[in-house]
């Protein structure tokens, strides 16, 4: 590199954003993913010993896949090559192989081939990368927010190692905020910051486990922040919500109102409001509440409070599910919307509720009760000879696939938990078991003696 070139790449490190200037340098440096780097971990000591396999990083934007790429390259003294897959083609990973073969031969050096965004390579490209990692003309670090399991073909994937990487935690943020406003070589310390705790813990929130994130709001507040006599620049509440475009909501995701929207919510379904069902949704997003606990919750209420009078009810929650995870947030957010206004127009009933809790307090009340005979499977001679099976009617011998008989221990003979509401789909159920088996089958308050028809 000649002296204009130094010179270019020192400006060029210098104007970049605060999160490329702090990208750390080595392990030391790296915070979060203790699971993988931390000391003695396996991660950890494959890099340092400089027999690192090829390897997939999974994990959500901004928890460090391509910094620990970075770290890799300068840990083994290995050349860097870096591309997107948005960007790059097959023409451009034969370039890095051509040049990788080259430096090999000339200094015995190894090439990292690092790319970004490897999901969104297709299989031709992937093919392409193959060759290369199974000879180790490249040493293939790829990056990932999608399960690679269904996005990398699976002979590359058999060839490398994965590493799950976990979303920051609001304390590993904290730190990395905290170090950035307070490095005066390559962060914001010649800034003379003032960043109180309020606005400190806001930051982080709206992060949301993304150090890119927290690093970019901080930067744009720092630098729209106008000093005061003493040159210092304090970085208050709204100066953290101007920068990063969003308003402060009162939700506290760990504490108390946590528990009363997300309550409001269940409860707006449960009583048919689809207006206040989607405010107390938007509530909990747009102040950041993880949309997979939302998700669950609307899972739980297409069981518990819609159940068999529309059962379309749970697959329409697990497909929200499905979809948040499948392209995040905040497109996620109006699969979820879907979902909780489906269930609050969806009829209602709690009877498979109801039942399953009487099931519960059967089960811990009763004994461990022997499965009546007939029911009992007869692999063996021996079985038979004891009347396992004996007397068992397969039902689809019989006119409609139906026919009575007992099905439950004597001492439940013809008990009843469920009972069938007359909303919805389950009016259809209820009418079918009223053709099948009559109503002679007692409630869970009746005699449990009642023969069985």
């Amino acid at each position: 590199m000649d002296m204009f070139q130094q010179r270019s790449e020192e400006l060029r490190k210098k104007e970049a954003p605060l999160a490329a200037r702090m990208r750390p340098e080595s392990l030391d440096e790296f915070v979060g993913q203790e699971h993988l780097v931390g000391e003695g971990r396996i991660l950890r000591k494959a890099i340092e010993g400089g027999h690192l396999p090829s390897v997939v990083f999974w994990g959500p934007p901004g928890s460090g896949k391509t910094t620990l790429a970075n770290i890799i390259a300068r840990t083994t003294h290995s050349h860097f090559s870096p591309v997107s897959a948005v960007s790059a083609g097959v023409a451009d990973l034969r370039r890095i192989v051509s040049e990788a073969q080259e430096r090999r031969g000339l200094s015995n050096q190894k090439t990292i081939l690092f790319i970004d965004e490897i999901h969104r390579f297709n299989k031709a490209q992937q093919d392409a990368v193959l060759p290369y990692v199974e000879d180790g003309t490249v040493t293939l670090v790829g990056a990932t927010t999608e399960n690679p399991s269904f996005e990398v073909i699976s002979p590359l994937l058999s060839r490398s190692r994965v590493f799950v990487l976990k979303a920051l935690t609001k304390a590993e943020i904290k730190l990395i905020v905290l170090r950035a406003a307070k490095d005066g070589l390559k962060g914001l310390g010649r800034m003379n910051i003032q960043l109180p705790e309020e606005a400190l813990d806001h930051l982080v929130d709206l992060s949301t486990g993304d150090a890119r994130i927290a690093l970019n709001i901080l930067e744009s507040a720092v630098l729209n922040a106008t000093p005061d006599k003493q040159g210092h620049r304090h970085l208050t509440l709204e100066a953290v919500e101007d920068a990063a475009q969003k308003k402060s909501l009162l939700y506290d995701r760990e504490g108390e109102q946590h528990y009363d929207i997300i309550s409001a919510l269940h409860k707006s379904i449960r009583g048919s409001d689809p207006d206040a069902s989607l405010y107390w949704l938007g509530r909990m997003l747009e102040a950041g509440e993880d949309p997979l606990y939302i998700a669950r919750r609307l899972v739980r209420a297409a069981s518990e409070d819609v159940g068999m009078a529309d059962p379309q009810a749970l697959l329409v929650a697990m497909a929200a599910q499905a979809a948040v995870h499948f392209i995040g947030m905040p497109e996620g957010a109006l699969a979820l919307a879907e979902a909780a206004v489906y269930l609050a127009t969806a009829p209602k009933s709690n009877s498979l509720y109801t039942a399953y809790k009487d099931v519960q307090q059967e089960v811990a009340s009763g004994g461990n009760e022997p499965v009546p005979l007939h029911l009992r499977n007869a692999p063996t001679q021996l079985m038979k000879k004891l009347d396992y099976g004996k007397g068992y009617k397969y039902a689809h011998n019989y006119p409609g696939h139906f026919v009575k008989q007992q099905n439950l221990p004597d001492s439940l003979k013809g008990r009843r938990f469920y009972h069938p509401g007359d909303q919805g789909y389950e009016k259809e159920v209820a009418q079918r078991l009223k053709t099948w088996w009559g109503s002679i089958r007692k409630s869970a308050g009746e005699s449990q003696k009642a023969e069985q028809p």
